[in-house]
């Protein structure tokens, strides 16, 4: 009887070995499993991180040259700014609009809606439309009575470079 029970017992270890050998290929298996599918998520997050700074990259050298190009109009805008302001200093408005206010404020009104015209234009909206109707009358007004006294053109172009668009 002592010998059934040290086979009962012997058998009964070896099964537990068994089953503990058993378990331990299972879990090895599946967190072998995991451990692959976790790398090839790690791999495709890695590319996916690559392809990102990649494309980072690309975009600041863009954004690089538009600073720059920015950088360049903003100085032509200041240049221009200081010609004008260098302009205005030399006229003399009051003198001009005691003298001949009609043809002065023909030449404002015109300059007034070529500068408009050239914003529209810049922007994308309709350059080509015509002059508005109280404009056209004050020109007609200016140009038939022609009181500029100082020998210069009522044209009302402004005369002024026109802005250059960049594309």
């Amino acid at each position: 009887m002592i010998k059934l029970y040290g086979i009962i017992i012997l058998v009964a270890i070896l099964g537990g070995v068994g089953y503990g050998a058993k378990y331990y290929y299972d879990t090895t298996q599946n967190t072998i499993a995991q451990l692959r599918e976790n790398n090839a998520q790690l791999e495709v997050a890695v590319d996916t991180a690559q392809q990102s700074v990649e494309t980072l990259q690309g975009d600041m050298a863009k954004l690089a040259t538009l600073n720059k190009g920015l950088q360049e109009d903003l100085q032509k805008a200041e240049a221009y700014g200081d010609e004008l302001r260098q302009k205005l200093s030399k006229l003399d408005l009051v003198v001009e609009a005691l003298k001949d206010s009609k043809s002065l404020e023909g030449k404002m009104n015109g300059a007034t809606a070529n500068v408009w015209r050239d914003f529209m234009g810049d922007t994308g909206g309709n350059a080509e439309r015509p002059l508005p109707q109280w404009l056209l009358e004050s020109k007609a007004r200016t140009d038939s009575q022609d009181s500029n006294q100082s020998g210069e053109s009522s044209n009302t172009d402004s005369g002024e470079p026109k802005a250059v668009t960049t594309e």
